[in-house]
């Protein structure tokens, strides 16, 4: 093995500091089970980024082997699966983790929250870019699917179980199988919008079709008791 890739990090040791220190910051602040730095330590989501951080290092200087050897490897040791291809954002962080897919050709903007599950793939179908891209402040629920080469546009939010096959306008929130989006919010924007998203409590816009219609049939019902009182008078 040349020395290049024996000892890549080597002459980057303030990049590395950098690096963990980016990543425990990051676990603390979005995390509020967290309670120390060492806890940090202990969490997936942590060491799934160092490993995809250097992965994706190694996979830009074309070293494929050992690229996916340490994506690999963070596979084996947190149950997250991240191809070292994929770009990913400062500000990532992936609660609890277990079962999280992330393909090639994804593009992750910044400040990222992703719930255990999640899967960014592709349908199959698609070749080139297979991906969806993500934009900035985005929430992806737990066991959401996104899949192909779809935009998630920054500050929305995806609802747990959710499927998403189209892209997704920005500032919108969106949920069901296939998703929809159910609000966009106009004006200011929430830099953080995970911090609102309740997962269960979101409004399914087929649930709320049904009830529109119900309350219609309604009104028509006493309409016609109304007419047909008057005909008998």
């Amino acid at each position: 093995m040349c020395k290049d890739e024996a000892f890549i990090f080597f002459n980057y040791e303030k990049e590395v500091r950098t690096l963990f220190r980016d990543a425990i910051k990051v676990v603390k602040e979005k995390d509020p089970a967290i309670k120390g730095t060492a806890e940090v330590l202990l969490y997936p989501s942590f060491w799934a980024t160092i490993f995809h951080r250097v992965a994706h290092y190694c996979y830009k200087k074309k070293r494929y082997f050992i690229a996916r050897l340490i994506s690999q490897i963070s596979r084996f040791l947190t149950g997250i699966e991240i191809h070292p291809g994929a770009r990913i954002g400062k500000g990532f962080f992936i609660d609890h983790g277990m079962g999280v897919v992330i393909g090639e050709t994804c593009e992750i903007g910044d400040n990222v929250l992703l719930y255990q599950g999640v899967t960014l793939g592709g349908t199959g179908k698609d070749t080139g870019k297979r991906h969806p891209t993500v934009g900035d402040n985005v929430m992806i629920g737990s066991g959401a699917k996104v899949l192909g080469p779809v935009v998630i546009g920054s500050n929305s939010k995806i609802g747990a179980g959710s499927v998403v096959l189209k892209d997704i306008p920005p500032n919108s929130t969106a949920v069901g199988v296939p998703a929809r989006c159910t609000t966009r919010e106009e004006g200011e924007i929430q830099l953080h919008p995970s911090d609102t998203l309740d997962q269960v409590r979101i409004s399914d816009p087929v649930s709320q079709d049904i009830r529109d219609l119900s309350e219609r049939l309604k009104i028509i019902e006493k309409i016609l008791v109304k007419m047909s009182e008057s005909k008998v008078k």
